[in-house]
């Protein structure tokens, strides 16, 4: 009996000598897929653990950075941190919009996670560049016009608002173009550009209407400033006008190509 042809003596080896090298190659890639699948699944249900479900991730402190006047306790009571709850479900967005809300002496507020237990507050204040007198109060304007915060004591340094308005005139007119919130904000425009040296002399800025906003200084002498249009031009002129004349009591640079100065 004739023993095996060539052909079926490699036939017989394949066999014997397992899958051929394709084959092997596309069954270790799979083993590898599924042991990284398997991975990439414990490792993200050890993440959402570590995060949610242990107790090391948690809030366990709040500090408050950057106030004046407010103080740090009454910014950590306002902001509402749910201590105790894990780090990454603290929502920053609903804790900053609560803190303004609450707060409106705060301007702005940056909530931040400082890993791994804290939340961080930092807080800036509104600056009042003017008050309102209203009863036996002041109510705080800011470099905006909002009206945020009402104190017992005026601030040191911060002139009064005082609006001298009639039923007639300009002031009339005023009024009827302009609410007082509008007023109020191009009364705080006159204020940002008056010359520091000015500024820091003003006791009151009096507004009579939109165009007619003056400065009474502490020595008693008056700027007409007119509305808050071309402020820059108008502090330069003023501050030339009060080095040419500077025994007089009153200046106009309402219209500041055409200033004027009186009194003596």
């Amino acid at each position: 009996m004739a023993g095996p042809t060539t052909a079926e003596r490699g036939e017989s080896q394949q066999e014997s000598s397992g899958p051929p090298p394709a084959r092997r190659l596309r069954l270790t890639r799979l083993r590898t897929i599924i042991i990284l699948a398997v991975a990439l699944v414990l490792l993200g249900a050890g993440s959402v653990w570590l995060l949610y479900g242990s107790q090391w991730l948690r809030v366990e402190r709040v500090s408050v950075s950057g106030t004046r006047v407010l103080t740090p306790a009454q910014v950590r009571e306002a902001a509402e941190v749910p201590v105790g709850a894990p780090l990454i479900s603290v929502d920053t967005d609903v804790i900053e919009t609560r803190l303004r809300a609450k707060l409106p002496r705060i301007d702005t507020v940056d909530v931040v996670r400082s890993w791994p237990h804290g939340i961080g507050l930092k807080v800036v204040e509104r600056t009042p560049v003017l008050i309102v007198q209203k009863g036996g109060n002041f109510i705080e304007v800011d470099d905006e016009g909002v009206r945020f915060a009402t104190v017992s004591r005026a601030p040191k340094g911060v002139p009064a608002l005082e609006f001298a308005l009639s039923s007639a005139g300009s002031s009339a007119a005023s009024l009827r173009r302009f609410d007082e919130d509008r007023l109020v904000r191009e009364a705080v425009r006159v204020a940002r550009a008056v010359p520091a040296a000015v500024a820091r002399d003003t006791r009151t800025v009096k507004v009579r209407s939109y165009d007619d906003i003056s400065l009474e200084l502490g020595d008693g002498r008056t700027v007409l400033w007119g509305s808050g249009e071309r402020g820059a031009l108008k502090a330069r002129t003023l501050t030339a006008l009060m080095k040419a004349a500077p025994d007089a009591r009153y200046f106009d640079v309402s219209v500041p190509t055409a200033p004027a100065s009186s009194g003596s």
